[in-house]
């Protein structure tokens, strides 16, 4: 049986994504009292918490999120856990390299907007100036520059929390990692072997690896064919292949990020694998991924992945003050 990762292979994971950890806790801290301050917003109501919240795994329980002005963002808000060992950053733009630059699309969009800062940056500078948090924070964060109150700034501190979102602590990671024969039931176990089983659910073709995602792009043929805006990465490349491709989402804490799909299309764990059972629903789609095939689930197979996926859940980080709202409640 193929397994996710080996003891070793999971211990040069943690490695890894630790080492992209930047090195001072204060930058850290910086990034997160933005990530939940509302003055990142136009409405003054909003911040990245909004949409990614720490008890939904870093994501907003919605079908599609919705920016500070009511409009509606056509896709679902993807997760921030271990974003920064992920290879790509969005549901279809692959050029989307570093979580500095990524950080500026929901601030500075248009179509759709969602934090809606466009136009409003010496707004929300001053406003920044004129906190005592911040005022401490920044010059010390910041000490090689005059004023330390600046877009790019702001960037890199939000890039910095965001790479300490790393969940690594999951009864699957306990089981595998820590040797805890009693972390996850027998029945997650045979999921497990289901998960990793070509002849059964295959399911690890696509989410490999220790974040159970290879990063990349497919079509899993949810509609013949995808409708505008929601076209995948066929928005950046106009390729004509590329239509209905959508980055494959880690599948770590799972059972708490419904609704599912990039548009939240499917409500529940169980209708997901009722999907990837049938093949895809749009069958007749030309670019539909070929390692999609029918598969016959017994009531037990169901029932087992089921419990595999929910052993992906690590409570530590949905609950861990390290990444909570820093700000007076």
């Amino acid at each position: 049986m193929k397994r996710a990762f080996s003891f070793l292979a999971s211990l040069v994971f943690l490695s890894s994504v630790r080492a992209a950890t930047p090195a001072t806790e204060e930058r850290v801290l910086l990034g997160r009292y933005l990530f939940y301050d509302t003055r990142l917003s136009v409405n003054g109501q909003q911040s990245c918490a909004t949409c990614h919240r720490q008890e939904l795994a870093f994501t907003d329980g919605r079908a599609t999120s919705e920016g500070a002005t009511g409009a509606i963002h056509p896709r679902s808000a993807m997760t921030l856990v271990n974003v920064a060992s992920s290879k790509t950053l969005t549901w279809t733009d692959p050029t989307q390299l570093t979580l500095e630059q990524q950080a500026l699309v929901p601030m500075f969009a248009t179509a759709p907007v969602e934090l809606g800062l466009r136009g409003h940056e010496s707004t929300l500078l001053d406003a920044l100036r004129a906190d005592p948090v911040y005022r401490d924070l920044f010059p010390r964060v910041f000490p090689e520059l005059k004023d330390p109150f600046t877009i790019a700034n702001i960037a890199r501190a939000l890039a910095s929390f965001e790479r300490t979102i790393i969940s690594a602590r999951s009864p699957y990671d306990r089981f595998h990692v820590d040797g805890d024969q009693s972390a996850i039931s027998e029945s997650a176990k045979r999921g497990e072997s289901v998960f990793f089983t070509d002849s059964a659910g295959a399911c690890f073709r696509c989410h490999g690896g220790p974040n159970f995602s290879d990063g990349e792009y497919h079509n899993t043929a949810l509609y013949a064919p995808y409708p505008a805006p929601n076209r995948g990465l066929f928005e950046h490349t106009r390729k004509p292949s590329d239509n209905g491709k959508f980055k494959v989402p880690t599948l770590r804490n799972i059972a708490v990020t419904a609704p599912y799909m990039h548009d939240g299309s499917i409500k529940t764990l169980e209708e997901v694998l009722d999907h990837y059972a049938a093949g895809g629903r749009a069958h007749t789609n030309p670019n539909r991924d070929q390692r999609l095939r029918k598969l016959t689930l017994t009531p037990q197979n169901r029932a087992d992945l089921l419990a595999f996926l929910r052993s992906l859940t690590d409570e530590e980080l949905l609950h861990s003050p390290r990444f909570a709202n820093p700000w007076p409640q």
